[in-house]
């Protein structure tokens, strides 16, 4: 019995309930048939027109992204606009299209708990617990915090965060010998949860996507601040995701092959 689109569907939902997303999110079969037969899977990011290339390029008939491509509903599908031009060129050519985002966030061994084990931290607790967990979940949710064996400054931090994701630059702000101990890690775009952060007396914030008034004011407040960027605090992730869902696949019985994109890229460039 070949795998099909279902089937990889619920391996993603079991990994990362659909409950778990955050209200104004979009998860799920963005495009595509349930009961299509899978060749293979890419995993990417953002679903690009790069991207939906290389699938077609790699025979692939299911992408799998972390970031939605419909948010929204659009008024219509045309080749006037990206949106339209991607969802058009997913249906010529028999891919289908699942997107797991602040779901997978939030649960249990997600994007949030890998991205504290890939910076070398062990114990966290959770800045905003999700409103639709289990009674008896007390870890998904937006956010983690964690509180350092062994202190260390600002300046290390940043240097740390470069290697172990493997990235070329931070921006920050605060002293570089700030030293830290509680440190709170929001992958992505995390602005929404800096008030709760400071209520919880941490001194310094990891996420991407910070713009210069909440840097500014949380700064002047003495709080340090690390954006490592969207792509740079999320991309390295979605390797290990990639790898649960392949040892899943292969434990039912079936062989396909789940494959990192190589096309997907950070969309900022630096001189």
């Amino acid at each position: 019995m070949p795998l099909k689109v279902r089937d990889v569907v619920k391996f993603m939902e079991d990994i990362a309930p659909v409950n778990l997303k955050e209200s104004y999110d979009n998860v799920g079969l963005m495009v595509g048939d349930k009961d299509e037969e899978i060749t293979s899977i890419l995993v990417a990011l953002d679903c690009t027109l790069d991207v939906i290339e290389e699938a077609k390029d790699k025979n692939c008939s299911l992408i799998l992204t972390h970031h939605p491509l419909l948010f929204r509903k659009p008024s219509s599908i045309t080749t006037e606009t990206l949106i339209g031009k991607k969802i058009i060129q997913l249906i010529k050519n028999n891919i289908n299209l699942y997107s797991s985002h602040t779901n997978l966030d939030s649960v249990k061994d997600g994007i949030n708990d890998i991205l504290v084990k890939i910076l070398g931290f062990k114990s966290f607790k959770t800045i905003e617990l999700a409103p639709n967990r289990e009674y008896n979940d007390s870890i998904s949710g937006i956010g983690r915090i964690v509180e350092l064996e062994k202190y260390i400054t600002l300046e290390e931090l940043c240097c740390k965060i470069k290697e172990d994701l493997n990235i070329s630059y931070v921006r920050y702000s605060g002293e570089e010998s700030k030293v830290i101990k509680k440190i709170a890690i929001i992958n992505g775009s995390g602005q929404d949860y800096f008030d709760k952060a400071k209520k919880a007396h941490v001194d310094c914030i990891i996420t991407g996507d910070t713009s210069y008034h909440y840097v500014s004011d949380y700064s002047e407040e003495g709080m340090a601040l690390i954006d490592a960027g969207h792509f740079g605090t999320e991309w390295p992730c979605m390797k290990f995701v990639a790898m649960e869902l392949e040892n899943r696949i292969k434990n039912m019985g079936f062989n396909n092959s789940v494959i990192m994109s190589n096309r997907i890229r950070d969309p900022y460039k630096l001189k």
